[in-house]
């Protein structure tokens, strides 16, 4: 019988971040500085781990401040009455050698709806940091979603007909996690 196992991220060696392209010619780059996440595991593998994370949406971070107060507001993420965006899996599922498609809910504003990841698993290493047996597991993911799914629908028409800022969003990370330690019995 597999033993089940808990990683938990080392936000440390980790950052999730997004894209969207601004006025139709470039991508403007964010992230968000602070969160939380867990995958939950058998000792063998991530094949049908679940996974589950939480961003503080307050923690939004553009390199631009006037930038970063407007998308706190209610014209984006509305972080007075919504300060965290979470994930909850509902399957990890391997397609191939180090490669697994991560399904799962995106709850942002109070409105939840199912995305899809594309999970690269980087490798599994001892932990230099850590005591004897202790070990580490990377992973990068990215996907895209519609923010006005979400209800994130403020935008500006430009004079050459374009928005100011796409509907789609680039998400991704780069992600370590922990193994914790069982409790003795």
């Amino acid at each position: 019988m597999d033993t089940q196992t808990t990683w938990v991220i080392d936000p440390i060696h980790s950052e999730i971040s997004f894209k969207v392209r601004h006025m139709m010619i470039t991508n403007v780059k964010g992230q968000f500085r602070d969160f939380t996440a867990k995958v939950e595991s058998t000792e063998e593998g991530f094949e049908r781990a679940t996974v589950t994370a939480e961003n503080d949406a307050r923690s939004i971070f553009t390199n631009n401040e006037k930038r970063d107060t407007h998308l706190k507001s209610s014209d984006f993420f509305g972080v007075e009455n919504h300060p965290t965006l979470t994930f909850e899996s509902s399957s990890f599922t391997e397609l191939g050698k180090e490669t697994y498609q991560l399904k799962g809910l995106l709850t942002m504003k109070g409105v939840s709806n199912e995305i899809e990841l594309d999970v690269k698993f980087g490798g599994l290493l001892p932990d230099p940091f850590g005591e004897e047996g202790d070990k580490r597991a990377g992973f990068s993911f990215n996907g895209k979603i519609d923010r006005t799914e979400w209800g994130l629908r403020y935008n500006d028409i430009l004079e050459s007909g374009g928005v100011a800022v796409s509907e789609q969003v680039r998400i991704s990370g780069e992600v370590q996690f922990v193994k914790q330690k069982v409790p003795a019995s």
